[in-house]
């Protein structure tokens, strides 16, 4: 097993196309060509980390947060950045972050905050722009099936709970070769009209080099008239942040207590209770003030985050509450997700769940 085997699949649960500009998420050490002895799974990748890599005989480490996060200039473990990545070049270890990318998918860090809390009816807060694409393309009448199969069998035309979607218009295509062509519908030098079917699919950004590699494998052309465009559509299973709803609606209290014990924080700081009840709930695992509007317009009752500052609070302007819940404890069932995700596609595999405690802060 190659780390390039288990990056692709970990690429099919949260692409790193969707992560967010300004992160540095997959291999950040290390070669995707390295055979596997074992996969440790982390939150953060510390040089405590790395040593319990060393004595678990793993050599990937599959981690949430990048440890190298901005250029290095230098490497002469004068900070505990530098001292992880020093330790992990030198025992031959691997580090793959994953964070945002993660933080963008449906199924990632906060569905798991919401299966912590028992929230239903689950939706995206924040869509990611850009992640839809569209290909036209034209095709003979009596291929145009077997290039729309192979689009579909390559991930093109899923929309929602929906797959197999195209739009098809039949219509007449034109074409003259040059003395350099070899075409394999009429004959060079002479303009060839043929029944074609123009076929329309969408499909997720990260999936456009697979789908047109189908389009170019299946195509009788031997020049391929395609277009690809970036729609600015919603994507339902990508973005930021979730909204969902408690079967039943409790006070404000309770419900606070019941996020203080289920992630376990030493204290949460939030705004004025409203003294209102709680049934819809957002939550953004990891800093999240940027999204404290988007929370509002939602209709939530609250809204659990991390790394508020000062007058973050002030935004809450008696519409709802805000909460902040650490940023580790945010994110702390992340590594679990992971490692599930691991041990049920590589289920003969040694994956460890990383023992060492990474969180930073302290409650006194």
């Amino acid at each position: 097993m190659l780390i390039k085997n288990i990056i692709r699949e970990l690429e099919t649960f949260a692409p790193t196309a969707y992560a967010e500009d300004f992160d540095n998420v997959g291999l950040l050490t290390g070669s995707e060509n390295w055979e596997v002895k074992g996969i440790l799974v982390t939150l953060d990748t510390l040089e405590t980390v790395v040593d319990e890599a060393i004595d678990q005989n793993c050599n990937l480490i599959v981690s949430f947060h990048p440890i190298i996060f901005s250029g290095l200039k230098k490497l002469t473990g004068r900070d505990y950045v530098e001292r992880a990545v020093l330790k992990a070049i030198k025992n031959d270890i691997a580090i793959y972050a994953i964070h945002t990318a993660l933080d963008n998918s449906f199924r990632g860090v906060n569905d798991v905050i919401c299966q912590q809390l028992d929230l239903g009816s689950r939706k995206i807060l924040i869509p990611q722009k850009g992640s839809i694409k569209k290909l036209l393309t034209f095709v003979p009448k009596k291929d145009a099936s077997a290039v729309r199969e192979a689009l579909f069998a390559s991930g093109a035309g899923s929309i929602g709970n929906y797959d197999h979607c195209s739009f098809n218009l039949n219509g007449s295509g034109s074409f003259r070769g040059n003395e350099e062509s070899n075409p394999v519908i009429g004959r060079k030098g002479e303009t060839h009209y043929e029944e074609e079917v123009q076929i329309g699919v969408t499909f997720p950004k990260h999936l456009e080099k697979s789908i047109l590699k189908a389009l170019f494998d299946t195509h009788p052309y031997e020049e391929v008239a395609y277009e690809v465009t970036t729609l600015e559509n919603e994507n339902q299973k990508i973005g930021m942040g979730m909204v969902g709803e408690l079967e039943e609606e409790v006070s404000e209290t309770t419900f606070l207590e019941k996020v203080k014990k289920t992630f376990g924080t030493g204290c949460i700081r939030h705004s004025q209770l409203l003294g209102k009840p709680i049934k819809k709930v957002a939550v953004l695992g990891g800093s999240g003030s940027f999204a404290i509007k988007n929370a509002a317009a939602a209709g939530a009752d609250i809204f659990l985050t991390a790394d508020l500052k000062y007058h973050d609070f002030y935004k809450a302007e008696q519409k709802l509450v805000l909460a902040d819940i650490g940023h580790f404890e945010s994110e702390q069932y992340t590594k679990n997700l992971l490692a599930a995700f691991l041990k049920k596609n590589f289920a003969n595999f040694a994956v460890v769940l990383s023992k060492t405690e990474t969180n930073p802060i302290k409650y006194f």
